[in-house]
C-alpha cells in the first residue's frame, strides 16, 4: 500500500498542472519569459534595472556550468510598475503582472532584513510561489555576507523552479554524525570551518572563544557559530553556502550529507538537490548542451505597467432566469462596480445571449456617478441563446472603442451556458493579449470556460448554490499591480436562511489596519429586511440608512463615512415576511494608510485538476505584508456542483499537509470527493480572543547569511545580522477577518455516493524525542484516518542500532511495544516513551527510531523521517568547559546525545 500511495503522490506532484500561471518556458535549453517585477512602493532608481540585468547575465553563466551545460537564462521582462515615468523603450505588458510574477522587487515589512528568500510552501520537487529581492539588497553591495548576486539568484531559481530545499539550518546548526563527531549542519561535509562564541564586538571586530559542549545536550552550547573559511576546495553545495568561490555545483548522490537535520533531507527523504533537479520536468527531456560556454547573453524586455483596464461580458441568455441567476450576477457586478475596481480604472460592459451589445464603452471611474451609468444598464431581462464568442469579441471592440489596447486588459466573462462553437475565437483571445478571467455558474457552463483562463493567465471561478459564490467571485478579481492598500478587502461573506418574522445577530470585526471605504451590503430573496448596525462606539445605522438601487435587485448598501470605528459591529436583521428566505450579509473595505499593510487572505488549491483518489491540498496564506499571521482560526468551505460542501480546518502546524510550521501558510489534505465537475473554494481566516500574532522571524528558503569567513587563520567578521526582540518576535494583532475565494478546480475519476478510501495515514514528518533516565520519550504530530482526516488505527515503532538498517529494511528491525498507545484524532500532539528493553544500554548508546501508523483498512503510511537518540549521561562542569574546540568536528567517542535529530 505504500507503493499505491507513492504513486499516487508522484502524480499529484508532477502529472497534474501547477496553480502558478507562469508563462516561463524552457525552450532548447533556454528559459524564456522570466517576469521580474518592482513594487509600485519602490522609488524609481534606473540603477535598480542595470543591477538586475547584471544579476540576471551573471546567473546565467553560473547556472549554465552548475547544470553540466543544460540550461541557462535566454529572455527576461523586467515589470516597471506606474508609478515610474513613463519611457520610449518602455512596452506594454500582455498577462505580465506583479501579482503572477517569478521575482518580485519589493521593501521589507518593519524593515526588517535583506534576505533574498523564496516562498516555497509544496513538497519536494514543487514549484516556489516567486523570489523576494529587496531593493536595499539589489542596490548595495552585500556580496561578502551572500556571495554574489548572480550567485544568489541561482541559489533562489532552484527553490523556485525545482522545489529543492536550504542544507543549513538555523534551528539546528549542529548536530551529532553517525561517527560521533559534532558537524555543522550543511552540504557537503568537505566544507571545511571554525566553531566559536562571539564574547564581545565592537566596530568591525570581535573577541571569540572556542565553542563549549553543552553538559545536557551533548551539542555545541547556544550561540555556537560555523565560521567557514575563505579557501575552500569543495565544489558543493549551492544550497548550503553559494558565496564561497570554490562551489559551482549542487550536491549530488556522492556528496550529499543524508545526516544533516535540514529542510532538504527531511522533505525529500534524503535525496540529494541534484537528484531532485535532474528529475524535474526541465531536465526529462533536456540534454547537456556541446558548448562550454552559454550560446547568448540573456536578453531583456522592459515593460511599464499600464492603467487597468477592465470590460465585464455578462451572460443574459434564457437560462439565466432559473435560480434567480441573472439577479444574483447584477448583485454582484454591481457590487464590484462600487465597492472592488480601483478608482481611476477604466471599466466597460457587454452584455450576450446569442448576440452581443456593448452596453458601456471604457468609462473611467472617479465617483458614484460614474458607476450609476454602468449599472444602470445591468440587464433586467433574461432570454435567448448563449454565443461566448460574441460575448468576448463585442468585449474587445468596446476596449478597442476607447483607443485602448487589448494586450493587458481584462475580461471578466460571466456565464451558465454551453457553446459549442467556443473554440472558435481561441486563436482570437490568444492574439488580443487579454487576460480573461472566467466564472462558471451553474453545472452546465461551458466546460471550455477554464481552457481561456488558462490560455490567458486569467483567474477561473465556479459558483453554484452558494448564494454568495458569484460576489465572493467577483471581490476576488482586484488589481494585480502589487498595490495592497488599493485593493478591497472582504471581511464577511454570510448567507441566512431566515424564517418568517424571525431576527439573527451577527458580529464583524473592523481592526486598526482596515477602515477606508467600508461597505455593508444586505441582499434578500423576497423582502427587504429590517436592519440594524452600530458601531463599536454605539453609533446605530438602520434600515433607512442604507441605500437601495432602483434596479430592483434586491440589494441594500451602506457605506461607512470617513474610516471605519476600530472594533467589533454588530448587525441584527429581521425578516420581516410570514415565509422564510434567503438573506446575505457582504462587508467590504480597504486599507486604512498606504503604509501600514493590511493583514490579507488569498486561498487556492495544490492543482486546477484532480483525479480520485489522487489527493489535493488546500493552501491558505495568511500574512501582513511579509510577515506570517499565527494562531488564527483558518476554515476552507469547498462546493461540489451538486451544492454539498465540506468544511475544512486548516493547519499551520508543519505536519501532513503543510510543510513548514509556522510561516503563515495553512493547509490540509481535501480527499472528499462526490462526484465529477467543477469544486468552488471558499476560505475563512479569523483571528480571535488576542490569539493572533505575527511571526517576524527571517523565512526558511533563503540564502544564507554568513557570520564572517576564516582567512589565513583569522577570523574576518561581516556585519552582524539584525536582530529581533523577543518581545516583538511573535507579535500580538488585534482580532480580525477575512474572507477571500480560490480558484475553481475540476474533478474527475470519482465515483458516485459513499466509497471506500484507498489512502493511508499520512507520512509523519515531525517525529522528535529525548531520552528521559533509561526511557525515550517520542513525540509527534498524529496522522488521520485518510492522510490528515480521523484517526489511525494503531502505530508501528521500530528501532535499531544501525542507521542503515532501519532505512533498508524497516520490517525486520525491532518491533516496540505499543499496545497501550491509542492513536489521537489527526493533528493532536501524541506522546510516547519506551524502555529500550531488548538492548544493552550505556553512556553513548545509539538509537535509531522511525514511524509508521496503520488506518482501519490496514493501510500503511509511509515511513517516518529517522531520528537518532543517544544515552548521554552529562559529565561535572569542569570537564565539559575543557572539551571545547576550534575546528569543525569534535570526537564524542564515549558521550552521547539526549535529544532526537532528524535525519530524513
Amino acid at each position: 500500500m505504500v507503493l499505491s500511495l507513492n504513486v499516487i503522490l508522484f502524480l499529484t506532484l508532477h502529472l497534474l498542472p501547477g496553480m502558478k500561471s507562469s508563462v516561463v518556458n524552457l525552450i532548447n535549453n533556454g528559459y524564456d519569459g522570466i517576469v521580474i517585477a518592482i513594487n509600485p512602493s519602490v522609488p524609481e532608481d534606473e540603477k535598480l534595472i542595470e543591477n538586475i540585468k547584471e544579476m540576471v547575465t551573471e546567473a546565467s553563466t553560473y547556472l549554465f556550468y552548475a547544470t553540466k551545460r543544460r540550461v541557462y537564462f535566454r529572455n527576461v521582462r523586467i515589470l516597471i510598475p506606474m508609478t515610474w515615468k513613463s519611457k520610449s523603450e518602455y512596452f506594454i505588458p500582455k498577462q505580465e503582472s506583479y501579482d503572477q510574477a517569478d521575482v518580485i522587487v519589493a521593501n521589507p515589512y518593519l524593515k526588517y532584513g535583506d534576505d533574498p528568500y523564496t516562498l516555497q510552501y509544496g513538497r519536494c520537487g514543487e514549484k516556489g510561489k516567486y523570489i523576494h529581492f529587496t531593493p536595499n539588497f539589489l542596490l548595495t553591495n552585500s556580496s561578502h555576507i551572500y556571495g554574489s548576486r548572480g550567485r544568489i539568484f541561482v541559489h533562489e531559481w532552484a527553490h523556485l523552479r525545482w522545489g529543492v530545499f536550504d542544507e543549513d539550518n538555523v534551528d539546528r546548526p549542529f548536530y551529532i554524525s553517525r561517527k560521533n563527531t559534532i558537524e555543522a549542519t550543511r552540504c557537503s561535509t568537505h566544507i571545511t570551518g571554525t566553531n566559536v562564541i562571539f564574547k564581545k564586538c565592537q566596530g568591525g571586530s570581535c573577541i571569540t572563544r572556542p565553542c563549549r559542549r553543552d553538559s545536557q545536550t551533548g551539542l555545541y552550547e547556544a550561540k555556537c557559530t560555523f565560521i567557514p573559511e575563505k579557501s575552500q576546495t569543495a565544489k558543493e553545495s549551492i544550497m548550503f553556502i553559494q558565496s564561497l568561490h570554490s562551489v559551482t555545483e549542487f550536491c549530488t548522490e556522492k556528496t550529499h550529507n543524508t545526516e544533516a537535520p535540514n529542510l532538504q533531507n527531511k522533505m525529500c527523504n534524503g535525496k540529494s538537490t541534484w537528484d531532485v533537479i535532474t528529475n524535474s520536468a526541465d531536465f526529462q527531456n533536456t540534454s547537456p548542451m556541446t558548448e562550454r560556454n552559454p550560446p547568448t547573453r540573456p536578453t531583456f524586455s522592459l515593460l511599464r505597467s499600464k492603467q487597468r483596464v477592465v470590460c465585464l461580458v455578462l451572460d443574459k441568455s434564457g437560462s439565466m432566469s432559473l435560480e434567480d441567476r441573472l439577479i444574483r450576477m447584477n448583485q454582484a457586478a454591481e457590487l464590484y462596480l462600487i465597492q472592488v475596481i480601483e478608482k481611476g480604472s477604466l471599466v466597460g460592459m457587454v452584455t450576450f445571449d446569442s448576440v452581443a451589445k456593448i452596453q458601456n464603452h471604457l468609462t473611467r471611474i472617479t465617483d458614484d456617478n460614474v458607476y450609476q451609468k454602468i449599472t444602470a444598464n445591468l440587464p433586467q431581462e433574461a432570454n435567448g441563446g448563449t454565443s461566448i464568442c460574441r460575448g468576448l469579441k463585442a468585449g474587445f471592440q468596446a476596449i478597442i472603442h476607447s483607443n485602448e489596447s487589448t494586450s493587458g486588459s481584462e475580461i471578466i466573462l460571466l456565464t451558465d451556458g454551453e457553446d459549442k462553437e467556443i473554440n472558435l475565437c481561441f486563436e482570437d483571445v490568444k492574439q488580443s493579449g487579454a487576460i480573461i478571467h472566467t466564472i462558471a455558474l451553474g453545472p452546465s457552463a461551458a466546460k471550455e470556460l477554464e481552457t481561456l483562463s488558462n490560455m490567458t493567465g486569467g483567474y477561473r471561478f465556479f459558483a453554484n448554490k452558494d448564494i454568495n459564490g458569484l460576489t465572493n467571485a467577483f471581490s476576488r478579481i482586484s488589481s494585480r499591480s502589487g498595490s495592497i492598500t488599493q485593493q478591497a478587502i472582504q471581511l464577511e461573506s454570510k448567507a441566512l436562511n431566515i424564517t418568517g418574522r424571525r431576527r439573527v445577530n451577527g458580529t464583524v470585526p473592523v481592526d486598526s489596519t482596515i477602515g477606508n471605504d467600508t461597505f455593508f451590503v444586505v441582499t434578500w430573496t423576497i423582502k427587504k429586511p429590517e436592519i440594524v448596525l452600530q458601531d463599536p462606539k454605539g453609533k446605530k445605522y438602520k434600515t433607512s440608512d442604507f441605500k437601495e438601487e432602483k434596479l430592483n435587485i434586491r440589494s441594500a448598501r451602506l457605506r461607512i463615512p470617513g474610516i471605519a470605528e476600530t472594533g467589533t459591529w454588530t448587525y441584527s436583521l429581521l425578516n420581516n415576511h410570514a415565509s422564510s428566505q434567503m438573506l446575505t450579509v457582504t462587508v467590504t473595505t480597504r486599507a486604512r494608510s498606504p503604509t501600514t499593510p493590511p493583514v490579507t487572505a488569498t486561498a487556492h488549491m495544490s492543482q486546477h485538476t484532480a483525479h480520485y483518489p489522487s489527493p489535493v491540498i488546500v493552501y491558505a496564506q495568511v500574512s501582513q505584508g511579509f510577515l506570517p499571521v499565527l494562531g488564527i482560526s483558518v476554515i476552507a468551505f469547498i462546493e461540489t456542483e451538486d451544492g454539498r460542501q465540506v468544511t475544512l480546518e486548516l493547519w499551520d502546524n508543519g505536519a501532513g499537509a503543510d510543510t513548514v510550521k509556522n510561516d503563515g501558510i495553512y493547509s490540509r489534505y481535501f480527499t472528499d470527493y462526490y462526484g465529477n465537475g467543477r469544486y468552488s473554494l471558499k476560505v475563512h481566516a479569523r483571528g480571535r480572543d488576542n490569539t493572533a500574532r505575527l511571526n517576524l522571524r527571517q523565512p526558511q528558503n533563503k540564502a544564507l547569511y554568513v557570520p564572517g569567513y576564516v582567512e589565513n587563520g583569522k577570523i574576518i567578521l561581516n556585519p552582524p545580522r539584525p536582530e529581533v526582540r523577543d518581545d516583538l518576535a511573535k507579535a500580538k494583532i488585534e482580532d480580525f477577518s477575512r474572507l477571500t475565494y480560490g480558484e475553481s478546480f475540476i474533478v474527475s475519476g470519482a465515483p458516485t455516493g459513499n466509497h471506500p478510501s484507498v489512502l493511508p495515514p499520512n507520512k509523519i514528518t515531525d517525529l522528535e524525542a529525548k531520552f528521559k533516565e533509561d526511557y525515550i520519550q517520542l513525540s509527534w504530530t498524529a496522522p488521520g484516518n485518510v492522510l490528515d482526516k480521523g484517526k489511525a488505527n494503531r502505530y508501528v515503532i521500530r528501532i535499531s542500532k544501525s542507521f542503515m538498517d532501519l532505512q533498508e529494511d524497516f520490517d525486520n528491525a525491532t518491533l516496540v511495544n505499543t499496545s497501550n498507545l491509542i492513536p489521537k484524532e489527526a493533528g493532536s500532539k501524541e506522546n510516547f516513551e519506551f524502555k529500550p528493553e531488548h538492548f544493552r544500554v550505556e553512556n553513548g548508546t545509539k538509537f535509531y527510531i522511525a514511524v509508521q501508523a496503520i488506518n482501519e483498512a490496514n493501510l500503511i503510511s509511509e515511513v517516518s523521517h529517522i531520528v537518532q537518540a543517544i544515552k548521554f549521561i552529562p559529565l561535572p562542569e569542569d570537564n565539559v568547559h575543557a572539551l571545547g574546540t576550534k575546528i569543525s568536528a569534535i570526537s564524542l567517542a564515549i558521550f552521547g546525545l539526549p535529544m532526537i535529530f532528524s535525519i530524513f
